[in-house]
């Protein structure tokens, strides 16, 4: 069926899409009475309606037995972490040894800038993507400043051309090349924040480690999001949050993945806590930190029960829908929203926004990012007094991003009218 931009092409495809009642699943805000066009997923998903049952069997569980949960709650809270280990391999293409679910995003960054980021004389420096999610960009910059190097020297961002506002992958190789005598890691965010790129990761690690560098990735946009092979893509480590495109809510539990040849490497260098301690001796309380052979060797604290049932009742909703009809219906819903968008610009005289996020399917995930070429600011806030909830980014981006289980094709065709309007009645 050719793309449409009407409401009958839109509701058609919403009638034959194997994943519509999943939206019956999640909480949708409403809006003057209406449930609003919530395309923020790459920002805070939605709540699956199952989290207060899950966070509440836990709660339960606490009131009842107290510290007796850590060993007689359903599920039973000493080893919470680990009902997480074989969808989180699904999720991100790993091994059930090489993941882990623990801490926040930008805690695990630390931990494992702490194993892969071991500068010296020769090797120091750090390659990242121009305009990194600025927490990325703090970090890296403060871990150079932790071992006594200038940021201004270690640090190399690598820029998309002039004129343009995607990074050629080129680029990215080239620049590893030229600094590959001392280059130390290489650190990129999978998916860009703000224009929605998605990177070769494959690529990107292999041109790494063939310099002698560390290949690790910040995957917060690329998680729940696109398609992941971190193990067969011989990334040396990642991490990623779960509340953007995994439904996890708000400051919800990071997870880690670091390649089996390193997590089963008990002598690799970390800053240790606890719970990544051998199970078998951990109760001892003795000294000397003995790893756990597996990526759990870098957990630090027990676990945030709490947070990781949210995590729980979201990843289950996702093994039931299935990865491949998620990629699938994601790519269907990204490919309408730049066909729609697109045609809005045809409706006009001059073109009044520009898309930025690339247009090839293999390089972008549900994230469409929107450079405004006239009136951003008021046309992004009469989306949101019309009950579009998107996303506002400096100097004149909008970001919307349809995500596949709970967004509607008709979502999208709705959007499309409303922006057109908007636009029509500022001529």
């Amino acid at each position: 069926m050719s793309q449409e931009f009407s409401l009958e092409y839109a509701r058609a495809m919403d009638a034959q899409d194997l994943l519509k009642a999943f939206r019956e699943q999640f909480h949708i805000p409403k809006h003057n009475g209406k449930e609003v066009i919530y395309f923020t997923g790459n920002s805070l998903g939605l709540q699956p309606k199952t989290v207060a049952s899950y966070i509440q069997q836990e709660l339960n569980d606490w009131a009842n037995l107290g510290v007796e949960g850590h060993f007689h709650a359903k599920y039973p809270w000493m080893p919470y972490h680990e009902i997480f280990t074989k969808q989180l391999a699904a999720l991100v293409g790993g091994k059930e040894n090489e993941v882990v679910a623990m801490n926040q995003l930008t805690v695990n960054i630390h931990l494992l800038m702490a194993s892969f980021y071991k500068p010296n004389q020769q090797r120091y420096k750090i390659i990242c993507e121009a305009k990194a999610f600025p927490s990325d960009q703090y970090a890296l910059e403060t871990q150079i400043k932790h071992h006594g190097l200038n940021p201004d020297d270690a640090l190399i961002e690598v820029h998309p051309r002039d004129g343009e506002y995607i990074i050629r992958e080129d680029d990215i190789i080239k620049t590893i090349e030229e600094h590959a005598e001392n280059l130390a890691l290489v650190f990129i965010g999978g998916v860009n924040f703000y224009t929605g790129q998605l990177f070769d990761m494959q690529a990107i690690t292999a041109a790494a480690q063939k310099a002698g560098a560390y290949a690790g990735f910040d995957l917060a946009h690329a998680a729940g999001n696109v398609r992941l092979q971190l193990h067969d893509w011989n990334m040396d480590f990642a991490t990623w949050c779960s509340y953007k495109y995994l439904n996890s809510g708000p400051g919800g539990v990071s997870g880690v993945y670091i390649h089996e040849k390193h997590a089963t490497n008990t002598s690799m260098p970390r800053f240790a806590g606890w719970w990544g301690h051998d199970k078998q001796t951990r109760f001892m309380m003795e000294k000397g930190f003995h790893a756990i052979p597996t990526a759990e060797g870098w957990q630090l604290s027990n676990a945030p029960v709490l947070s990781m049932a949210a995590h729980k009742a979201s990843l289950d909703i996702f093994e039931a829908a299935g990865w491949e009809r998620l990629h699938n219906k994601r790519e269907q819903l990204a490919a309408y929203l730049h066909f729609v968008l697109s045609e809005i610009n045809a409706s006009f005289n001059n073109p009044v926004l520009k898309v930025i996020t690339p247009d090839d399917p293999t390089k972008r995930g549900c994230q469409v990012s929107m450079l405004m070429l006239r009136d951003g600011k008021k046309i992004f806030n009469e989306l949101t007094a019309q009950g579009v909830i998107a996303d506002w980014r400096e100097p004149n981006v909008i970001r919307v991003a349809p995500v596949p289980l709970y967004n509607s094709f008709e979502d999208i065709y709705r959007f499309g009218i409303i922006l057109m309007n908007v636009y029509r009645r500022g001529e």
